[in-house]
């Protein structure tokens, strides 16, 4: 298993990690097979969404906000109960297949790791699954 390592700046905030991925892939060799990003954190996420344009990820954040406000009718005492909740809707895991040594993604498509309760920093475990 490899880990990639993560610092948020925001308490909420996605960061295209699709690089960082493709550097590992490169690194070791990787060719034919799956790629699994897990994040071990209750108040992160991992996902795939447009990296063409800067405000989708601006709309995610500001509606995901709309819809789980940061102060609520919550009882978990830490007061992060929205980012629990955010981590949910958008999960912890991806997997992606690998082929020929390159991520395969759509033409817009970028892979984020998503913040909810930064800045922090986190790790993401990653595990390839060769065909």
């Amino acid at each position: 298993m490899e880990t990639l390592q993560i610092r948020t700046h925001n308490r909420e905030e996605m960061l295209d990690i699709t690089g960082q991925l493709r550097n590992l892939i490169q690194a070791n060799g990787w060719s034919d097979g799956m790629l699994l990003l897990y994040c071990p954190h209750t108040t992160g996420a991992v996902t795939v969404n447009e990296g063409a344009d800067p405000d989708v990820i601006r709309d995610i954040l500001v509606n995901l906000r709309k819809i789980v406000p940061p102060q609520g009718d919550y009882r978990h005492s830490e007061g992060n109960s929205d980012a629990h909740i955010k981590s949910s809707m958008l999960g912890c895991d991806q997997l992606l297949i690998i082929e020929g040594g390159q991520v395969q993604l759509g033409t817009w498509q970028k892979v984020y790791f998503c913040e909810f309760d930064g800045p922090r920093a986190r790790t993401l475990w990653i595990k390839f699954l060769p065909a």
